[in-house]
């Protein structure tokens, strides 16, 4: 692992990091780079330095983003406020190695961020995930619970899906064509810059839906758009009632990182915080 301080990367004039940031490449437990970046929270705590590293929370982006994508560092400004933030790139993904397994060895990318959380001293490592993503920290909390440096403290899933292989929805089996398709993978590497593995699950991972009763007593917070096109209502409401969650189902919001609004990443950044 490595990591070097930077508050602003030369690479890129798009991604634009608080004072003492930190970059890193990351090697998971199969061996697969990360790229990954660590940015201290933004409130003034005074004197209180120790206040300050409280908190971290690591968001997992959707399927196609990546540290980078607005939603992502949008999402980053609006937690920092309240705690530290840790982005990052899941395999396939950004300037990540690898290629997309969509939610299966995605987990050991989580893992082995949370690990790197933890590595900063905080008393709390806490993660977020959309869609993909939340899938990932939904699985990621309940195979790592008993881990104490991979473990997380809450976990927030939002717009992720209950169940796997679902094409319920138009904009789902769009996705479906894209993963299991030669000309799909195509459109996914040079259209959305995203890399995924051709082989087919197997075994068929722990599903989101599965996870969740495993995942207790650490707290759950599942949050849904009512306007969602990928995932309808039944996804959240499976989730909420497989285990002890906490669920908002969000009027007019789409789906994932790009429907939500500073107004509600704040209460997710609160809700965090409080945990």
């Amino acid at each position: 692992m490595s990591a070097t301080s930077e508050g602003q990367d030369r690479r890129s004039p798009v991604l634009s990091l608080a004072p003492g940031a930190v970059r890193g490449a990351l090697r998971t437990a199969d061996g697969v780079l990360i790229e990954a970046v660590y940015e201290p929270c933004t409130a003034d705590f005074g004197r209180d330095s120790a206040a300050g590293r409280g908190t971290a929370i690591v968001v997992a982006h959707g399927f196609s983003g990546s540290v980078e994508r607005p939603a992502v560092r949008r999402a980053a400004q609006v937690f920092l406020r309240r705690a530290a933030v840790v982005t990052f790139s899941f395999r396939g993904h950004g300037r990540s190695g690898g290629r997309s397994t969509v939610g299966d060895r995605e987990v050991l990318d989580l893992a082995a961020v949370v690990e790197w959380a933890r590595s900063f001293g905080h008393e709390r490592v806490v993660t977020v995930g959309f869609s993909m993503g939340g899938s990932v920290v939904l699985r990621h909390a309940a195979l790592h619970k008993e881990r104490p440096g991979s473990r997380t403290d809450a976990v927030v899933a939002v717009s992720a899906p209950a169940r796997w292989y679902y094409r319920g929805t138009a904009p789902m089996r769009r996705l479906h064509w894209i993963v299991t398709r030669p000309v799909g993978r195509l459109v996914g590497r040079y259209g959305f810059r995203t890399r995924i593995h051709s082989r087919d699950w197997d075994p068929v991972p722990l599903s989101p839906v599965e996870s969740v009763p495993l995942i207790a007593p650490t707290p759950l917070l599942v949050v849904h758009g009512d306007r969602d096109a990928y995932f309808p209502l039944d996804h959240p409401r499976m989730l909420a009632a497989a285990g002890p969650a906490e669920l908002w189902l969000e009027p007019g919001m789409g789906h994932a990182e790009n429907a939500a609004d500073e107004a509600l990443l704040a209460r997710i950044g609160d809700w965090l915080a409080a945990r």
